[in-house]
C-alpha cells in the first residue's frame, strides 16, 4: 500500500465515522419533529425524508437500523430512505428491522414485524395512488376519493430482496423470502419463497 492510498483511507474512514454521528442527529431530529415514536438502538446511516402528516402515525421498534443515500449499503438505485404516512393512516415497525434506500408510502395501514429485513432499493405501497376510472382521474377530487387502498402487512423473520415492490392489500407471512426484484400483488403464507414480476410460489422453507 503507498503513502497516498493509506493517507486516503484513512482520511476517507474518518470522513465516514464524522457523517454517522452527524447524519444520526439529524435523523433523530427529522423523527422527532414528525411525532414518530421510536424505541433505543436506533441507528441512521446517511439522512432519511419523513413526511407524517397531521393525523398519521409512525412508531418503530428497538435496533431499528436504515442506510440512505449514495455512501451506504451500494448497490446500486442509491437513494434515501421515504417514509410517507398520511392523514389517520398508521406505520408500525417492529424490532431488530433493517432497511436499505426503501420507500414506504402509507395511506392506509402498514405493519412490519420483528427481524424483517428489506433490501436495498424495495417500496411497499397500501395504496394505488390514483383511481382506476379514468373519467374519475380528470378530477383531483374524485380520483382521491375513489383510490382503492388496503393493509400491508409483514410478518416476523421476512426477507425481502432488492429492488421489490409491495402492493396494498399484500400480507406476508413469517420466515417468508421475496426474491430480488418481484412484484408482490398476492398475500404470501409463512415459510415459503416467493419471486417474479408478478411473484408467484418457489418452494417451501
Amino acid at each position: 500500500m503507498t503513502i497516498f492510498s493509506y493517507v486516503f483511507r484513512t482520511i476517507r474512514k474518518l470522513s465516514s465515522s464524522i457523517e454517522n454521528n452527524f447524519s444520526s442527529i439529524i435523523s433523530l431530529i427529522i423523527l422527532n419533529g414528525n411525532g414518530v415514536k421510536f424505541d433505543k438502538g436506533l441507528k441512521s446511516n446517511g439522512i432519511p425524508k419523513v413526511d407524517i402528516w397531521r393525523y398519521g402515525s409512525m412508531n418503530i421498534g428497538q435496533s431499528f437500523k436504515m442506510n440512505n443515500g449514495n455512501n451506504y449499503n451500494m448497490i446500486g438505485r442509491q437513494q434515501p430512505c421515504y417514509f410517507v404516512v398520511r392523514n389517520e393512516a398508521k406505520l408500525s415497525i417492529g424490532n431488530n428491522v433493517g432497511i436499505s434506500s426503501t420507500a414506504i408510502i402509507c395511506s392506509n395501514k402498514i405493519t412490519i414485524g420483528n427481524n424483517v429485513k428489506i433490501g436495498g432499493n424495495t417500496v411497499i405501497y397500501d395504496t394505488d395512488f390514483h383511481s382506476l376510472n379514468a373519467e374519475f382521474r380528470l378530477d383531483f377530487k374524485k380520483d382521491q376519493a375513489n383510490t382503492a387502498s388496503a393493509p400491508v402487512n409483514i410478518g416476523n423473520n421476512v426477507f425481502i430482496g432488492a429492488h421489490s415492490t409491495i402492493l396494498k392489500g399484500v400480507t406476508i407471512g413469517d420466515d417468508s423470502i421475496i426474491g430480488a426484484g418481484s412484484v408482490v400483488s398476492k398475500s404470501v403464507p409463512s415459510k415459503e419463497v416467493w419471486a417474479g414480476n408478478p411473484a408467484k410460489f418457489i418452494r417451501v422453507i
